[in-house]
């Protein structure tokens, strides 16, 4: 049987402390990008850091899907 993919998060949020890392880091960088955000001016250093922010975001979203990926592999091809 498959595991859906927030089952495979939860799966490994609870069981893997890498994978817990990269998702309290992005959950970090998602806040601190909606209080730039909640500015009603954004300076040129607020641009910058924002750019940053989003370009941290998606390295640590693209390091969660290939242990996701990884993980489903690992299902799909144990021995039954």
């Amino acid at each position: 049987m498959m595991m859906k993919e927030e089952e495979i998060k939860e799966h490994l949020i609870s069981s893997n402390p890498e994978f817990r890392r990269l998702v309290e880091e992005h959950k970090q960088h998602e806040g601190r990008l909606e209080e730039l955000h909640s500015r009603h001016h954004m300076t040129e250093h607020d641009h910058l850091e924002e750019i940053q922010l989003k370009k941290k975001k998606l390295q640590l979203k693209d390091q969660m899907n290939a242990m996701i990926s990884k993980f489903r592999n690992e299902l799909t091809h144990q021995p039954s």
